[in-house]
């Protein structure tokens, strides 16, 4: 049994090409069943989706790696050649090792962000519910979330991180005079929208509104802040009431086109409008960008912003590494002891077969009128010869050497590491 990872993410990939195998999490179940549909071992896997990477985790023979870079790039609708230029693939200490740091935080593009944990815990659980979570890659998951607990609770990696909203925030004063001046808009209602209106309801906006596909949704979150809640379709015709756009859906196509923002801007009398694109795939279209009175910012253009005060943290990365180091070993050596688990099973199989028959002569003997004396002397007899009778043959075999090597284990074996005579005399 291999462990092996294939992905791409923000430091191999650029944003559209990421966008192309970004996965919902109500989509990553059937995924996962095509993919092992596809493979005909049917290995464990996992599959993570976020607006940094898309990474599929398995447990299996690792000549399968080919076919599921050739499976996922069919998958995006890109060529095998162009994946396999912006992707990664892992094999062994090195995929536990990623699969670690990730969890850690140490490989996300807001150092020691903490949201990369609940991601992957969504992964697993979406992997089991497919029926592909494995006994190897629940052990590889459930190790990663402990050494993440140990990083977080015994290093500084989190200390003063920027998050994506708090780095939006931040642009929008470079933009704005007084944020409390402003009228913001988020599109969605998921976990980086709630994040983005806790910081911007910090600096108390004028108005803030929710604007989401289910409104329910939308008003449980815009209760939270006292802001207004939209459907999405008003959006284009409300666009231009809002000094800021932040947006993050789910949707696999733009819900914010050039025309519906050129006609915002010609309402608003080309007052900027400061917009944020933490979606992947695309929310806003790329063209917006190129429109003047129009400060459009994606998840790789925050990139920059969130690298401040990365430098002093590099002390905490490096006691952070040696946490990954300690949990890679322990994992990769009981991977190793997995390795043993068909051998002792036939073992023990084995031995059960010798024991039950030597039962079933036992109780022919007794039936016969044999002492129990003698029934129980036969027993012990029989388990023994057929223990020993392979182990007697092999000392037997071969040449000098052969035997010589044999000897010494089955000393250890038998003997307790004791030598046998013939070398105790030497």
């Amino acid at each position: 049994m291999s462990v092996w990872a294939l992905g791409l993410n923000h430091h191999t990939a650029p944003l559209d090409l990421r966008g192309r195998f970004a996965y919902a999490i109500d989509q990553i179940e059937p995924t996962l069943r095509g993919l092992r549909a596809s493979l005909a071992r049917h290995p464990e896997a996992a599959l993570l989706s976020t607006c940094n990477r898309t990474e599929i985790y398995c447990a299996g023979d690792h000549s399968d790696l080919t076919h599921t870079l050739e499976w996922m790039a069919h998958s995006g609708g890109v060529s095998t050649e162009l994946l396999r230029a912006h992707s990664y693939t892992l094999q062994g200490d090195q995929a536990a090792r990623h699969a670690f740091r990730v969890a850690s935080g140490l490989d996300s593009m807001v150092l020691g962000e903490p949201q990369i944990l609940g991601q992957m815990k969504d992964a697993m659980r979406a992997a089991e519910g497919a029926g592909a979570m494995g006994t190897t890659l629940h052990q590889l998951f459930q190790r990663s979330f402990a050494v993440a607990k140990e990083v977080r609770t015994s290093t500084e990696i989190g200390a003063h991180s920027i998050s994506m909203a708090a780095a939006a925030v931040r642009l929008a004063g470079q933009l704005f005079e007084d944020l409390s001046d402003i009228r913001v808009l988020f599109v969605g209602a998921g976990e980086m929208i709630d994040l983005a209106a806790t910081h911007f309801a910090a600096k108390t906006p004028k108005a803030m509104a929710i604007a989401n596909r289910t409104l329910e949704r939308g008003e449980k979150l815009a209760s939270r802040f006292g802001a207004e809640v939209m459907r999405l379709g008003d959006l284009p015709s409300r666009l231009h009431e809002f000094d800021a756009v932040i947006s993050c859906t789910a949707s696999t196509l733009p819900i914010i086109g050039l025309g519906a923002v050129e006609r915002a801007l010609k309402l608003r009398k080309h007052r900027p409008i400061f917009m944020v694109d933490l979606a992947v795939p695309r929310d806003i279209e790329p063209e917006v960008k190129d429109l003047p009175d129009v400060y459009l910012y994606t998840v790789d253009d925050l990139a920059h912003v969130v690298q401040t005060g990365k430098d002093s943290r590099q002390a905490a990365v490096a006691q952070a590494e040696v946490i990954i180091d300690a949990g890679v070993q322990n994992f990769m050596h009981w991977l190793g002891q997995r390795g043993s688990v068909p051998l002792i099973q036939q073992i023990n199989a084995q031995a059960d077969s010798w024991r039950a028959m030597e039962i079933v002569r036992a109780k022919k003997l007794l039936a016969k009128g044999e002492s129990i004396d003698a029934v129980l002397e036969a027993l012990s007899r029989g388990l023994t010869q057929k223990m020993l009778h392979g182990t007697l043959a092999e000392l037997h075999a071969g040449d000098a050497q052969s035997r010589e090597a044999t000897a010494h284990t089955v000393s250890k074996l038998f003997l307790r590491g004791q030598l046998p005579k013939e070398h105790k005399e030497r």
